[in-house]
């Protein structure tokens, strides 16, 4: 009989696209995945190591699993929980510490998981415990079709890895160095995507820009991709600010099914601070980029993100980020605390010397800077007509905080704009997936509210 196994992804959007990868791996190696942890034989954590707030959600889940493998272990059951992912990769032996813990899989090794399941199933008690986390020059999953969650958008990786070596971040460490998928079996997951009848496919990597097969730049696979029949909307993330070549800036401009919306990280607008990051430009860089792209492309959607109270990190610098933050006018902004990494160039280099305290009072005040100029942006779109992908049933209504089932009796649709603003509208006969006209009639700063239109 096929052993249950059920699968919890944590973090950003590579590993959701990995947990697609690991459905289908175990799929094919008879394993049954199910819907919940309830009836499972074996549960599996896909995980992120690039804040502390993920691991100890990680932890916190792992101490649910106590009873249950306790009282499994009563039954004479196996009971098999993995943890896998950049958590697993960073920390490796160290969490065989949690008593839970059989299986640690980094993330290029997920091909081995059906036998390590079955080594842990098969050596039983306290010393089941299995591991395979080493890092890879060549593993790309290309020749994986993932198996997909029912959705409007597809993750699509198209490299794996990343070789810049920021001081603060630990993915060179959990995923290695930069690998590109060919071009070809980039195109071919896509096309299969456009037959299942998916719109939209996000394309993935650490910094998309550096991707290459052979001659064949990013830019050169966007345009693949965007003239895939079926393929309505196209979008990436992320790119590095160092190097954003000027063809790719012309496909996105020229082609109809390219997304007008490039997430550009920032991370500090602090030349000293961006230093000690190393990150490899400068604010008037950045600011000289941003130009570029909005020369290029007037109506282009910018997001970013941001890291404050990074070791030693003034008020000074903090207003420097400020500063650029304002000059640029993000639509929206990913911000977070500095989070010291175990293994980082930061964690041995720079003591983290910044108070909590401190860290907690500049992300409030940058989160607010933020807010006022979405909402001032949003804002300037009421009366305008935007074309939506409809994502599904929206959970309450706009002007509705108050729960859910009103949403559900008044019956709204959520959906995003080429620029990737969320809005919502009454229902209409369209499903999720089509696209339909809305002229927006109000806005916070997150939301657009509107009422569909004929055009």
């Amino acid at each position: 009989m096929a052993m249950n196994v059920y699968l919890e992804t944590y973090g950003c959007q590579m590993n959701a696209y990995d947990s697609e990868l690991v459905r289908s791996i175990l799929q094919s190696g008879g394993y049954n995945l199910i819907p919940s942890s309830e009836g499972a034989d074996v549960v599996l954590m896909n995980t992120c190591a690039i804040r502390e707030n993920a691991h100890r959600k990680v932890y916190s889940r792992l101490d649910q699993f106590r009873p249950i493998k306790k009282r499994m272990k009563k039954e004479g059951r196996p009971f098999i929980v993995g943890v896998l992912g950049c958590m697993a990769q960073n920390l490796k032996e160290d969490l065989f510490a949690h008593p839970v813990v059989n299986l640690i899989v980094g993330p290029d090794n997920y091909r081995a998981l059906p036998s390590l399941i079955h080594e842990a199933v098969r050596n039983g008690g306290p010393g089941n415990r299995q591991m395979e986390a080493y890092l890879s020059e060549y593993e790309t999953y290309d020749d994986i079709a993932p198996t997909r969650l029912s959705g409007v958008n597809a993750w699509v990786a198209v490299m794996r890895g990343c070789d810049n070596f920021c001081t603060f971040c630990v993915v060179p460490y959990t995923r290695g160095r930069e690998r590109s998928r060919s071009l070809s079996g980039v195109v071919a997951e896509v096309e299969a995507l456009a037959e299942a009848g998916y719109p939209q496919v996000t394309l993935l990597g650490q910094n998309v820009n550096s991707y290459h097969d052979g001659d064949c730049s990013f830019a050169d696979l966007m345009l693949a991709v965007a003239d895939i029949p079926g393929i309505k909307r196209v979008r990436f993330t992320s790119p590095h600010p160092k190097d954003f070549p000027q063809p790719l800036l012309e496909v996105i401009a020229g082609h109809p099914h390219i997304c007008k919306h490039i997430h550009l990280p920032l991370q500090s607008g602090s030349d000293r601070i961006l230093d000690m990051m190393a990150r490899t430009y400068t604010q008037d860089e950045y600011l000289g980029l941003v130009d570029k792209i909005r020369s290029c492309i007037p109506d282009v959607a910018l997001s970013t993100d941001v890291i404050v109270g990074f070791p030693t990190e003034t008020e000074q610098d903090f207003q420097q980020t400020l500063r650029v933050m304002v000059a640029v006018g993000f639509g929206s902004a990913y911000t977070f605390k500095y989070s010291e990494r175990k293994g980082t160039i930061a964690s041995k280099k720079y003591p983290d010397d910044v108070p909590a305290e401190v860290k907690t009072d500049r992300m409030m005040r940058l989160v607010e800077v933020q807010h006022q100029m979405a909402l001032s942006k949003n804002q300037g779109r009421i009366g305008k007509r935007f074309s939506v992908l409809i994502d599904g049933d929206a959970k309450r209504p706009p002007g509705n905080p108050m729960g859910h089932q009103i949403g559900h009796q008044i019956g709204h649709q959520i959906g995003k704009t080429d620029g990737h603003t969320t809005v919502v509208f009454p229902k209409t006969d369209h499903a999720p997936g089509e696209f339909v006209w809305v002229e927006v009639t109000g806005a916070n700063q997150s939301t657009l509210h509107g009422m569909a239109v004929d055009v």
